[in-house]
């Protein structure tokens, strides 16, 4: 690849951080109604399925990244107990309303809220049992940089674990969710909040983005053992999750 070629890029990577940083904050104060609202209430079920999934011990430790209001760093806390917990966002404005309920939870000696890049994670190799990150991965500049993070940061047999959006694989209920996708939700958007472009902009995120099963050979691309991939409620979205080998084992 040519310098050039590169430097265009690196150009197009940062103007989406920052785009995509500018949506969040401007739909913080009303972020969490409008999940419930455009997900039919479906992604707490989702989340609930992922915490199954990864059955989260006592003492246990994690992070999440791209944590928004933190919904999914509070599950982690609860099943935790005791274990340290981080939620990492570049958003500030969406850290904010994650503080205030954490605080409510009385979870604020157990959680962490840190402004930070999932690119760029700013802690040492093998220093979690879990690395999260929920509904947020199709919006980083390069998603296989943010798995490698995950999978660094956290310990040989731990957990890297992605729950998003994903496309439907029936194909006459792929038409219906197309035309909500891209022409009722964005209405919505402008309806409730407000904010016709932002909402107009998340079904763009998720064109390019791969579908579950490509996703799953993404994970194992980039090491990880073990993936699993389960598409939930016909597709919509998908739960990944991938586990950090031992190398002294080899497994």
């Amino acid at each position: 690849m040519s310098v050039s070629n590169t430097n265009s890029e690196n150009k197009k990577a940062k103007s989406k951080e920052e785009f995509v940083h500018g949506v969040f904050e401007s739909i913080a104060p009303k972020y969490d109604l409008m999940n419930n609202i455009i997900s039919f209430n479906r992604h707490k079920a989702w989340r609930k399925f992922a915490m199954k999934k990864m059955n989260v011990q006592p003492g246990a430790t994690a992070i999440d990244l791209c944590c928004g209001t933190c919904d999914w760093t509070i599950s982690l806390a609860q099943a935790s107990r005791t274990g340290k917990m981080v939620g990492l966002d570049f958003s500030q404005n969406m850290l904010d309303i994650g503080a205030e309920k954490i605080k409510q939870q009385h979870l604020d000696q157990q959680v962490e809220l840190i402004q930070g890049n999932a690119m760029s994670l700013p802690f040492d190799d093998n220093t979690f049992d879990f690395a999260t990150i929920g509904f947020a991965l199709r919006n980083v500049p390069d998603l296989e940089q943010v798995i490698r993070e995950m999978q660094r940061v956290v310990k040989p047999g731990g957990l890297v674990v992605s729950l998003e959006l994903s496309k439907p694989t029936w194909q006459p209920f792929k038409s219906i969710y197309y035309v909500y996708f891209r022409h009722i939700m964005p209405f919505l958007g402008k309806l409730i909040v407000k904010k016709y472009e932002q909402y107009k902009w998340l079904p763009e995120s998720l064109i390019s983005f791969p579908d579950h099963k490509q996703l799953a050979a993404i994970f194992s691309k980039n090491g990880l053992d073990h993936v699993q991939a389960h598409p939930l409620f016909g597709g919509v979205a998908a739960l990944h999750v991938g586990t950090k080998g031992n190398k002294k084992s080899g497994v």
